[in-house]
């Protein structure tokens, strides 16, 4: 009876370990062993995510029917962390998620809000050279620190690293507001875009650990409808602050709504916490390999935005720096792939023919959704002569169509378990869509602005999530945080390499325009249209008139037109990527993998198994 007794308060101690998120390590090395596969009968095994899910359903089973006498505090725990959704109440999942949604809405209105507000800030401090670093500074630091965050999480716990991120972002956010520099403005935008990238691969990793691989559809759905309810609001709010108040507002409006998501992380959330030590966790932190990635990333993106407009693209800085910035990123991947102990990105996800895929898709989707969230406010002053506000209420099509395709796919992939559908039909979708807009032309048919925008964003929708969810089949649940944040550095450097690629594409093609634009406007008026000035200078075409209103304007639009005609390529090479997806039975089946130092080193320690390793 004794023996009866203690067996049952272990077994009590033991859920509520796992209910707290405090499991030791043996419990962790439970959990590595259940999501081994078990032998099977037949010769060909079941895809990794089916696989995990159907190991996690026999080791729940087991624990369940094994005899009460045997049960071990460790079994109790491991069966009660093979369902970890049910011990959560629904106000604890709503206040997770809601707090997920927050940081990634804060981090993603920062992407569009500015978009409206670029010609006014750069007339304010003018800098037209500034006009495309207020922007792109931001997507760099928000590209270039997604892997490092997911990588300090897997360290660290995800709690402490999401209010890190977020109180990073609200100081840069409180730096830019109070610039009175361009220079300074780009380097405060850089600082908020650091805390930008956790505040946008975090929420993904953390719905990961959280959910089963079939429910993850649906709350990875729920981002991306508030990712394109961000892009709605962002051009519509940056036009009204600075046509209204100022453009500053653009980023004082980050300060309390940074401050309400610190309250309900710091306070409310409960997420599990590793307890790592500080100096062993920093010293686990793949310092070199941070610095690599974010030098060659670096250097190769401002050779691409120095080429050609700047300097020649012959010049010796613009070849040092592209040439160099490949380099920098070979010796990376080199380096991730022989010398990391604990590799940020690791070398062996992309080994993978269904995660190539989904790791390329993730780039190309990236750069093609910029062309409409960030370029179409520079069609609509530039071409349309719109003011900052009417840019932002203009773009509404594209955003609203975006935010409902994401949440219906969302909820599709909830109930029928099938992602490579939708991506595929949505990416051709988007290549439509992006092939119509290059047909909008400077003549105003509302009827092709807002039905071209609306095929456009019900493509781009649906494939923030799909392409994620193809790419989790392929990786044990350890490995999912690593995967994530590789996914999103892929995507924020799409959107990042899309922006300044835009950027110089627009200006070569004004400046072989120089010509023209001379023999037809004042030369005051062709210059402030030329070379790198071009995109600063659109807010002008709202106070002209008659016959160089419309010069203008259609040498706006013939620029435009040539990067449409980019956008539309990459749309393309993103639909046949898609193809190379495996559809697989997602599991209704979930184990919370545990963070912590003490897992990455048994996953490194294990024989035969090189990080990452999927």
């Amino acid at each position: 009876m004794a023996k009866a007794t203690g067996t049952a308060s272990a077994r009590g101690a033991g859920v509520d370990g796992a209910r707290n998120g405090l499991v030791d390590d043996s419990s962790q090395h439970d959990e590595k062993k259940a999501s081994q596969p078990q032998p099977q009968p037949q010769p060909q095994p079941e895809p990794r995510g089916h696989q995990v899910g159907h190991d996690v359903e026999d080791a729940a089973a087991s624990a369940s029917h094994a005899p009460s006498e045997e049960t071990s505090p460790e079994a109790a725990a491991a069966a009660a962390a093979a369902e970890p959704e049910a011990e959560r109440t629904p106000l604890e999942t709503f206040l997770v998620v809601f707090a997920l949604c927050l940081s990634l809405f804060l981090a993603a209105l920062d992407m569009t809000i500015i978009t409206t507000a670029l010609p006014t800030i750069a007339s304010r401090f003018n800098s037209s050279e500034g006009y495309l670093w207020i922007g792109s500074s931001y997507l760099l630091g928000t590209a270039i620190f997604s892997p490092v965050w997911g990588k300090i999480s897997d360290i660290f716990g995800r709690k402490p690293v999401l209010i890190g991120a977020v109180a990073i972002f609200f100081l840069g956010s409180l730096l830019c507001a109070l610039s009175n520099s361009m220079g300074l403005l780009i380097a405060a935008r850089a600082i908020q875009g650091v805390g930008g990238g956790g505040a946008i691969v975090l929420p993904n990793i953390c719905i990961s650990d959280l959910f089963s691989m079939r429910r993850r559809g649906m709350y990875f759905g729920m981002l991306g409808g508030v990712w394109a309810a961000a892009s709605a609001l962002g051009p519509v709010l940056g036009g009204l602050f600075t046509s209204k108040a100022s453009w500053r507002w653009c980023f004082y409006i980050n300060l309390p709504l940074s401050g309400v998501v610190l309250a309900i992380l710091v306070f409310v959330v409960k997420l599990h916490n590793p307890r790592t030590p500080v100096v062993e966790g920093l010293a686990a932190i793949d310092w070199l390999g941070g610095l690599l990635v974010v030098g060659g990333t670096l250097m190769l993106l401002l050779g691409l935005e120095f080429g050609g407009v700047q300097l020649p693209w012959a010049s010796a800085p613009v070849i040092c720096l592209i040439v160099f910035g490949f380099v920098t990123l070979g010796l990376f991947v080199a380096y991730e792939a022989r010398g990391a102990r604990y590799a940020i990105i690791p070398t062996s996800l992309f080994r993978c023919k269904n995660s190539l895929a989904a790791f390329s898709i993730a780039f190309w989707h990236g750069f093609t959704y910029m062309g409409g969230s960030y370029w179409l406010p520079l069609y609509f002053q530039g071409v349309m002569a719109a003011s900052s506000l009417l840019s932002g209420i203009y773009i509404l099509p594209y955003v609203f169509s975006l935010s409902c395709a994401s949440a219906t796919c969302g909820v599709l992939v909830k109930r029928t378990g099938n992602y490579k559908l939708p991506m595929v039909v949505c990416l051709a979708v988007m290549t439509l869509g992006f092939g119509l807009l290059i047909g909008l032309g400077d003549d105003r048919n509302w009827a092709k602005i807002i039905v071209f925008q609306m095929i456009a964003g019900l493509g781009v929708g649906p494939n923030f999530q799909a392409p994620l969810i193809a790419l989790q089949t392929n990786v044990e649940p350890r490995d999912i945080g690593v995967a994530t944040a590789s996914f999103g550095f892929l995507r924020q450097l799409g959107s990042a390499v899309s922006v300044v690629l835009g950027g110089v594409i627009f200006n070569n093609r004004m400046q072989a325009q120089a010509g023209s634009l001379g023999a037809r406007l004042d030369p005051h008026l062709a210059a402030m249209f030329t070379g790198s000035q071009a995109a600063a200078s659109v807010h002008v075409v709202a106070t002209l008139h008659g016959s160089d209103a419309r010069v203008v304007e259609h040498a706006v639009w013939s620029a435009l037109r040539g990067m449409y005609i980019l956008f539309t390529c990459t749309a393309l090479v993103s639909f046949i990527l898609s193809f190379g997806i495996t559809q697989t039975q997602l599991s209704k089946h979930h184990t919370e993998h545990k963070t912590g130092l003490q897992s990455l080193k048994q996953r490194s320690e294990a024989p035969g198994r090189a990080d990452g390793d999927g």
